[in-house]
């Protein structure tokens, strides 16, 4: 069992909190149990290292044996180490059991070959909040793949692990490509692409969406740049039938991809 809070391999792990720790080595971390599962069962295959406590082991042995059966580096330790391993900003310790992943980002080319019906984009979100829960909502939504452009959050960071609730580990995510370029690339590949912005000159509910297509979601604060919205096929907004002078851009997105998935697969 490692109990050493101190040692270089606590260091080392806890060091991926830091995003150009992560960029440099080409690892994250998945804290908690159904992140975890979620790697264990959809992706073992990225997993490095599992460190656990013996709570945890008890717990969750199941989970601990379907990562033996995978082949993961399984690791006890005490509790303290893997509180020393967590990331420094959460508010909680990890629940016992951590998981050491390389970043496996998948390719827009590859993507796109496999002619997706429904994709997600991000340009320019930084909230990680935001980025994971719509990460979330894009699977739950059956969409094939989420595009995050460049000048957004790093989706690997550990608070938008944790806000995808393990759904980065079911669905492709690409990153790092600049908006242009995505938008270029998926018109190209045949899909339609809608902006969503409050300041859309149509409503959700007048749009085709059968069509395959792409929606594109912007910044938490400023929406999408006008130059951004001009590349689109159309900009189209939620309705609000309330009070309420807008909706944030989780909401938004969770209720434009599931108005796909309900038009796509009825």
């Amino acid at each position: 069992m490692l109990t050493n809070t101190r040692s270089d391999r606590v260091r080392g792990v806890r060091a991926l909190s830091r995003r150009a720790v992560r960029e440099r080595q080409g690892l994250f971390l998945a804290e908690g149990p159904q992140a975890v599962r979620e790697a264990v069962v959809h992706r073992a295959r990225v997993i490095e290292d599992l460190y656990v406590t013996p709570t945890a082991a008890a717990r969750y042995g199941e989970l601990v044996a379907a990562a033996h059966e995978a082949g993961v580096r399984v690791h006890e330790v005490s509790d303290e180490v893997l509180t020393a391993m967590g990331d420094e900003q959460a508010a909680v310790a990890p629940q016992g059991l951590l998981a050491v992943c390389r970043i496996e980002s998948a390719v827009l080319a590859d993507v796109l070959a496999a002619r997706p019906r429904l994709l997600c984009v991000l340009s320019s979100v930084r909230d990680p909040g935001n980025a994971g829960t719509v990460l979330r909502g894009a699977d739950a939504a059956g969409a094939d793949a989420v595009v995050v452009t460049t000048n957004s959050v790093d989706v690997h960071s550990p608070k938008v692990v944790r806000s995808t609730a393990g759904s980065l580990f079911h669905l492709p995510v690409v990153t790092g490509v600049p908006v242009e370029e995505v938008v270029e690339a998926v018109r190209a590949a045949g899909l339609v692409v809608h902006a969503a912005d409050g300041a859309g000159d149509r409503l959700l509910g007048d749009v085709d969406l059968w069509p395959p297509h792409a929606w594109l979601f912007g910044n938490e604060a400023w929406g999408l740049a006008p130059q951004v919205r001009e590349l689109c096929d159309d900009v189209v907004r939620v309705p609000i039938h309330g009070l309420a002078e807008s909706l944030n851009l989780a909401m938004a997105a969770t209720i434009c991809l599931h108005a796909s998935a309900s038009v796509q697969r009825a």
